[in-house]
C-alpha cells in the first residue's frame, strides 16, 4: 500500500501546522508512522490521496452515523448555499433545530446553538457556575470534555495519548475548582459532595465514555448520580457530544433512562458540519444573556448551512427509528466476532460495547475507568493499528479512543472486519 503523497503531506504540514495536524490525535504519535491524508469519502469507505481505500471505522469521530455524503444531508447544504454561507442574524433554521432537539432530547426545554463540542461544554459549565453562584466542578478521571481550561485535568484521550495528560497553560486557580472522581465509583462521589457542601455548580459526565475508549456505566450508576445532584443542588450536565443521537433519537439519556439538568451536544447535531448546542431546563436556559445575565455569544452560532445539515440529519433518524436496531445488530456481530477470533487464539483482550461503539483493550482485566483503561498495552495496539491500516480498515489511530459504527457498514462488510480483523490478531501475537 503506498502512501507516498500522504508523507509528503505531513512533512509539508509540519513546515506550518504545528505538529503537522490540527488535532492532537490525527498525528499518529500513539501508533507510530505518519497520518494517513483523505481525500474523499463515500458511504462506508474513505479513500486517501494515494488512492487507497477503507472501511471508515472512525466516521469523523462520530458525526457519520448515515455514512460519507448521505444525500439528504448533501442535498440540504447545496440548497442552503444558494442563499449565503453565513449572516450573523436569525434565521428560521435555528427554530426548527432549537425545536427539533427539544422534541427529540428528553432533558431539553431550550437551547442554545454554539460551534463545537468544546464551546457547548465551556458555555453548560459557566451557566451552571452562574445558575448556582458557586465556583467548582466535578468531573471524572479520563472523561473529555473539549479543551477548555476547567477540562483539561485528568482528561483521557488526546492528553493520555500525547502524553500529557494536565496541559501546561491551565492555572493552579482554574485547577483547584475541579474535582476528580473515577468513574463508575459512586461512593467516591459521594464523599466529594460532602466534602465540599454549598461549593459545587455542576457535575458533568460522558454517560458513555468514548475518550479513554469506550466504557460504560455500571448499572444504577447514572441513576446514583442523578440522586446525589439533586439532593445537594448540583446541576447534572450528560455531554452527549457523542452519545448524543447516536445510542438513541434521544441519545444516552433516553437509552438508560436517565435525565439531567443539561446537556452538551455535537458532532451528529451538525451532520458532519462544525456545530454544537447546550441545553436543559427552562429554568436555568433563561439565566443565558441577553434573557439572562450568563454572558455567550458566538459570530457563526446557529450558522444557515450547519443548520440545514443538521436538520436533515435529526429529522432523518426521527423519522427512521429501525436505524437504531440496525446498529445494534450490527455492532453486535462485530464486537461478537472479535470475541469469537480472541476464544479460537486463546487471547484475553477486554471489549467494551454499546450500540455503535465499541472499544478493544489489549489488556486482560475489565476496562471499567480510567485507570484499568491505562493498563492497556499501547505498543501492541499500535501494530494492530497498522496491521488493521494494511488491510483496508481505518480505526481511531488511538487506544483511547472508541470506534463508530455508520449504517452503510452491511454484512459483506462486517465479513470483511472480521476477516481482517483475525488476520492482523494472528500477525501480531505470532
Amino acid at each position: 500500500m503506498g502512501l507516498k503523497k500522504s508523507k509528503n503531506l505531513f512533512e509539508k504540514a509540519k513546515e506550518y501546522i504545528p505538529g503537522g495536524v490540527n488535532s492532537p490525535v490525527r498525528a499518529f504519535k500513539s501508533v507510530g508512522g505518519h497520518p494517513i491524508f483523505i481525500k474523499n469519502a463515500k458511504g462506508a469507505y474513505l479513500v486517501d490521496e494515494d488512492h487507497n481505500k477503507y472501511i471508515d471505522m472512525i466516521n469523523s469521530w462520530g458525526p457519520m452515523i448515515l455514512g460519507h455524503a448521505f444525500p439528504p444531508v448533501e442535498k440540504a447544504v447545496k440548497k442552503a448555499i444558494k442563499n449565503s454561507f453565513s449572516f450573523g442574524a436569525p434565521t428560521r433554521k435555528e427554530v426548527e433545530m432549537a425545536d427539533l432537539i427539544a422534541e427529540m432530547v428528553p432533558s431539553v426545554e431550550k437551547v442554545r446553538m454554539v460551534n463545537s463540542g468544546t464551546e457547548a461544554t465551556m458555555s453548560a459549565i459557566r451557566l451552571a457556575r452562574g445558575y448556582t453562584k458557586r465556583d467548582k466542578i466535578v468531573k471524572f478521571e479520563g472523561c473529555y470534555h473539549g479543551h477548555g481550561d476547567s477540562f483539561l485535568i485528568s482528561a483521557g484521550s488526546g492528553a493520555i495519548t500525547m502524553g500529557t495528560p494536565d496541559s501546561p497553560g491551565v492555572t493552579a486557580a482554574t485547577a483547584k475548582d475541579t474535582l476528580l472522581a473515577p468513574f463508575n465509583d459512586l461512593e467516591a462521589v459521594k464523599k466529594i459532595m460532602e466534602a465540599n457542601p454549598g461549593e459545587i455548580a455542576a457535575l458533568i459526565i460522558e454517560p458513555v465514555v468514548g475518550n479513554m475508549g469506550c466504557v460504560l456505566p455500571k448499572p444504577e450508576y447514572l441513576k446514583g448520580l442523578r440522586e446525589l445532584c439533586t439532593q445537594h443542588g448540583v446541576v447534572f450536565i450528560f455531554d452527549e457530544v457523542m452519545t448524543g443521537f447516536r445510542l438513541a433519537p434521544g441519545g444516552a439519556q433516553e437509552r438508560f433512562g436517565v435525565t439531567p439538568d443539561l446537556t452538551t451536544l455535537g458532532k451528529i447535531i451538525g451532520g458532519g458540519m462544525p456545530v454544537g448546542a447546550y441545553g436543559g431546563k427552562t429554568e436555568i436556559m433563561d439565566y443565558v444573556s441577553p434573557q439572562g445575565p450568563v454572558y455567550q455569544a458566538g459570530t457563526l452560532s446557529g450558522n444557515p448551512i450547519a443548520m440545514s445539515a443538521g436538520l436533515a440529519m435529526l429529522k432523518h433518524l426521527k423519522k427512521n427509528k429501525d436505524i437504531y436496531t440496525q446498529l445494534d445488530e450490527t455492532g453486535f456481530e462485530i464486537v461478537n466476532g472479535i470475541r469469537r477470533t480472541l476464544l479460537e487464539l486463546g487471547l484475553n483482550y477486554s471489549i467494551n460495547w454499546v450500540g455503535s461503539m465499541y472499544s478493544l483493550f489489549f489488556t486482560e482485566v475489565d476496562v471499567v475507568d480510567f485507570e484499568t483503561a491505562k493498563t492497556s498495552d499501547t505498543a501492541l495496539f499500535g501494530k494492530y493499528f497498522h496491521e488493521m491500516l494494511n488491510r483496508g480498515v481505518y480505526l481511531a489511530p488511538s487506544q483511547f479512543e472508541t470506534l463508530f459504527i455508520s449504517t452503510k457498514i452491511d454484512d459483506k462488510l462486517i465479513k470483511k472486519i472480521l476477516k481482517a480483523n483475525r488476520e492482523s490478531l494472528i500477525s501480531i501475537t505470532k
